[in-house]
């Protein structure tokens, strides 16, 4: 990258609003500049009593909340980044499942593009699943009616997906002669697809403890209600202003620590890409179809 694109790439990223934790805290930041104001006012009028007090207990202070909520973001950040892995994980057995399909499976037309179009729903699948959503589009794209019928009236969307994976193995192996060694192989990846989506609702459905974010939060609201009473009598009439500049990044990074417990959901600030990363799946294993098969070598 030139010097000039990263220098524009630093200062676009610096001076960007959307995808920042700015407009979720904003609101609040400015609830604390108004009570700095208030008590700004209320100091500096000679008729109303002295509000200021010693400094150098805000200088600890501030560091150890500064401690919790970089512990804290980490924390989030952990799931976000197992998340990631996890689907990373996706995409390989996806793509696994399906070349083992193509390349020990039966040469049945029919039953190839089946197993394919099967593998690349789970994806889908386990994406709506973490979202909440049932949502048929995608799944109809790929699926027939019955398939598509079975899928989004089962409880666990992945698992009725595995299932369809499943059945067509057997049929394979019943009808079409799939040998036991390439079953064992593609029923591998099928299983570790499995393994994949259940460790991502572990993520989602164990958020980081409430009493961790209740004491956090305590502790972040009490530094900065306190703060002007320490600062008023250094820079009078600056309070707010100082105070507010010291509250957005106190109140992003926590806004940034609670973001990242669910790295699935849309409504989370800086989500996984899954339906980039599905429909990446996706494509790759359709195209695997377009692809003529290897002659077998002359004898």
């Amino acid at each position: 990258m030139k010097f000039a694109e990263k220098e524009r790439l630093f200062w676009s990223e610096a001076l960007m609003i959307r995808g920042s934790a700015l407009p979720l805290i904003v609101l609040r930041a400015l609830l604390i500049g108004l009570f700095a104001l208030a008590v700004t006012t209320i100091h500096l009028d000679a008729r109303l009593p002295n509000l200021g007090i010693e400094i150098t207990p805000f200088e600890l202070a501030g560091g150890a909340l500064s401690l919790l909520l970089v512990l804290r973001t980490n924390a989030g950040y952990e799931r976000w980044w197992e998340g990631r892995r996890l689907w990373g994980g996706i995409v390989n057995q996806s793509r696994n499942l399906a070349i083992a399909a193509l390349s020990y499976g039966p040469d049945d037309p029919l039953w190839r593009e089946r197993i394919v179009r099967l593998a690349a729903t789970f994806s889908h699948a386990a994406r709506l699943s973490l979202r909440g959503d049932r949502t048929p589009r995608e799944l109809a794209r790929l699926l027939g009616r019955d398939d598509l019928e079975r899928v989004l009236t089962a409880e666990h969307l992945p698992s009725a997906v595995a299932q369809l994976i499943g059945e067509a193995v057997r049929d394979a192996r019943d009808r079409l002669g799939l040998d036991g060694f390439a079953l064992l192989r593609i029923d591998t990846e099928r299983a570790s697809l499995i393994d994949h989506i259940g460790a991502c609702e572990k993520i989602l459905k164990t958020p980081l403890p409430l009493a961790y974010r209740i004491e956090i939060r305590r502790f972040l609201i009490g530094f900065l209600a306190v703060l002007p009473f320490g600062l008023v009598d250094r820079i009078a009439w600056l309070t707010p202003a100082v105070t507010v500049l010291v509250a957005l990044p106190l109140l992003a990074v926590d806004k940034i620590g609670t973001e990242l417990q669910n790295p699935f959901s849309t409504d989370s600030l800086n989500h996984l890409p899954l339906d980039e990363i599905c429909a990446t799946i996706e494509g790759n294993l359709l195209a695997m179809l377009e692809q003529p098969a290897a002659s077998p070598p002359s004898a």
